[in-house]
């Protein structure tokens, strides 16, 4: 089969695209990818910076769409079917193998595209806004990066829970992208905070979501309300902050750590069950992907450069060539 495969620890431009052995499918679910999904650690993983650090040279790509080839007895697939998967590893190419509880019912009403668009964004903004950040109805969530793949899923997810939600982004072109994604106010990155403060009269927001870090952060703090979070899912724009804590302790708000990989390691049967609490709103079109660019299996250095370089707005996706 045909794979793009991470083959030195030096960017991008490290993937390289090539004939490999198809996987096994020993206990496992094999897929026929339609498309994949291109997300931020994939970025990390050609350079060695992610938190798990495969053995070179291995194939990206976390989140998939596609029909079951074979499946094993017991696993509630069969060949045919229609699923979304959460491999974790090896969605670059023109076939995967999955652990059975990271495959999941794919409604016919949903595009392999869509599809391929929900795991790792939506399990990780579930995972933040539910679990981690308690979220209520009623609340306001301020998104950080709302152009982008996790910030469109975050606007989306924090609307069908009945929330306010007040995108952020570093231009006007990417906050019609928030807007579009559901958001119900936008405002600049730069001067965001004076901004939120109008918007809320002064009270600040109930949930951050914030996957950017770098010098947003304090800011960030700044706009919650008191008992507010603040969930770090991640740091695109490359820096890691640090907080004084005494802003935590004088405000009553919190800053809350959104590990979903992490958590997830040795507890599989958790990605069916994010799945399932999904599948209404994904059915009846709450939950439904802005997309960005597609490109080809052959292009695939070029979709993480996209994503790496900031320049993505909505999802990208990776098909293979021949599909």
């Amino acid at each position: 089969m045909r794979a793009a495969r991470v083959t030195r620890l030096d960017g991008p431009a490290a993937i390289e695209v090539g004939d490999v052995p198809e996987p096994a499918g020993d206990g496992l679910v094999v897929i026929d990818i339609v498309a994949a999904g291109v997300t931020f650690p994939d970025a990390l993983l050609t350079r060695g910076l992610y938190q798990i650090k495969p053995p070179l040279p291995f194939i990206p790509g976390c989140e998939i769409a596609g029909v079951v080839r074979a499946a094993p007895a017991g696993s509630g697939f069969t060949a045919g079917d229609r699923v979304a998967s959460y491999p974790g590893l090896g969605g670059f190419a023109e076939v995967v193998a999955a652990e059975p509880n990271a495959v999941f019912p794919l409604p016919d009403s949903v595009s392999f595209e869509a599809g391929a668009a929900l795991p790792m964004n939506y399990f990780t903004v579930h995972f933040g806004l539910v679990r981690r950040g308690g979220l209520h109805p009623g609340e306001t969530v301020l998104v950080h990066g709302a152009a982008g793949g996790i910030g469109t899923a975050a606007i989306q997810l924090a609307k069908a829970y009945g929330a306010t939600v007040i995108g952020v982004a570093s231009t006007e072109e990417k906050a019609a992208v928030a807007r579009a994604a559901g958001a119900d106010e936008t405002v600049l990155a730069e001067g965001f905070r004076d901004a939120v403060k109008d918007l809320t009269a002064g009270r600040g927001v109930d949930i951050v979501v914030d996957p950017v870090g770098g010098d947003r952060f304090t800011d960030s703090l700044r706009t919650l309300a008191p008992e507010g979070r603040l969930l770090v899912i991640g740091f695109t724009a490359g820096e890691i902050p640090s907080v004084k804590v005494n802003r935590l302790l004088l405000n009553n708000i919190s800053v809350v750590g959104v590990g979903r990989g992490a958590f997830v390691r040795g507890r599989s049967e958790y990605l069916r069950e994010q799945w399932n609490d999904l599948l209404p709103l994904i059915e009846d079109g709450r939950l439904d992907p802005l997309l960005g660019r597609t490109f080809s299996l052959e292009q695939a250095a070029e979709a993480v450069a996209e994503l790496d370089e900031r320049r993505a707005t909505g999802k990208l996706l990776i098909k293979p060539a021949d599909s």
